[in-house]
């Protein structure tokens, strides 16, 4: 049996870069068993030389199956062990874009990008389009987007992309880098805020751009859009053409204020939160659209919030691999990720 490793990105993150070999063995076993038909076995951290690398075994790991791995949130380099010796095995990532779209931008409370990329992984790979991963554009919602990392890292892989959010300085903050970086970057695209109106009022302003993976594709008319709304995600299907979505993918608030006005006031918990809205979200996936949502287990238990997938007519993915993800971020967080399929 051919034997593998993965060696693992450094996380500047300290916190995060101790849970990450883990992170990524639960990843690797739902890759496994959405796209490699459950071949890649024996997952296992392993030190060589004092470097800490993820290893398996893989009968017949081809091109194809490598373009897949290459995409796993924290892998850096796949090598095949041969003896004492390292074979690299070539990775070809999805990215259209240079990696600073996702880790230029710093602020306080910024969700790590390698976690961002997992929470979009596992929705993508738990879809009924994970096998068109490499091949399709795909369209991403984030639902509760802040400031954009998924909104970047799904552009990065060259998917549409939509973020709803009702901070206001956050949506100014994400339409401000992303033009400047798009300019700084001199990548053909076109960008317009807009005021959203309904029966005479204004009800949202709309960021929307189209973004060319290359000159030549946007001259030729074909461009990724880009699409945030400054609105009350529990008003998202007012937004978007319901079925229009492959996957979801949203960091929930870890216990301090945030955006609905479902009952008047700003909600503390996800949970109220993500009741309120959930409907709204699942009439926008498609069939076999697949939810992926992180958030803190101290305020709320994970068998709270698989009920509440499970109310909204979801299939919670609870079992197996995916009951590997919680990590601690701090002192008051300790972080999971739950996912669900529409039927």
């Amino acid at each position: 049996m051919t034997t593998h490793v993965l060696l693992v990105r450094p996380a500047l993150n300290r916190v995060y870069a101790e849970s990450s070999v883990d992170l990524m063995a639960a990843e690797l076993a739902v890759f496994s068993d959405r796209l490699l038909g459950g071949r890649v076995r024996d997952i296992a951290p392993v030190r060589l030389s004092g470097v800490p690398y993820l290893g398996f075994t893989c009968p017949d790991l081809g091109p194809d199956d490598a373009a897949r791995l290459a995409n796993l949130s924290s892998a850096y380099a796949l090598f095949e062990r041969r003896g004492d010796l390292l074979a690299p095995v070539e990775l070809t990532p999805l990215d259209k874009f240079d990696d600073d779209l996702v880790t230029i931008q710093k602020y306080p409370g910024k969700t790590n990008e390698h976690f961002t990329k997992l929470l979009l992984n596992l929705a993508v790979v738990s879809s009924a389009s994970a096998q068109d991963m490499l091949t399709r554009r795909l369209r991403v919602l984030d639902p509760m987007c802040g400031r954009g990392t998924t909104l970047n890292q799904a552009l990065t892989y060259g998917y549409d992309t939509a973020g709803i959010d009702v901070d206001g300085k956050d949506f100014d903050a994400y339409a401000q880098f992303i033009q400047t970086w798009l300019k700084r970057k001199r990548v053909k695209h076109q960008a317009d805020t807009t005021r959203v109106r309904r029966d005479g009022k204004v009800i949202a302003r709309r960021f929307q751009a189209s973004i060319g993976v290359t000159k030549e594709s946007y001259k030729a008319g074909d461009a990724l859009d880009l699409d945030y709304v400054n609105a009350d995600t529990t008003e998202a299907n007012r937004f978007h053409r319901a079925g229009t979505f492959d996957v979801i993918a949203t960091d929930a608030p870890y216990g301090v204020q945030h955006g609905s006005r479902a009952t008047g006031a700003l909600h503390r918990g996800p949970l109220e939160l993500i009741r309120a809205a959930i409907g709204g979200w699942v009439g926008l996936l498609r069939p076999g659209g697949a939810l992926a949502i992180s958030w803190n287990t101290n305020v709320v238990p994970r068998a709270s919030l698989v009920d509440a997938l499970a109310a909204a007519n979801l299939e919670p993915l609870d079992e197996g691999p995916y009951l590997g993800f919680s990590h601690r971020v701090d002192q008051a967080i300790v972080r999971d990720i739950v996912v669900a399929r529409k039927p």
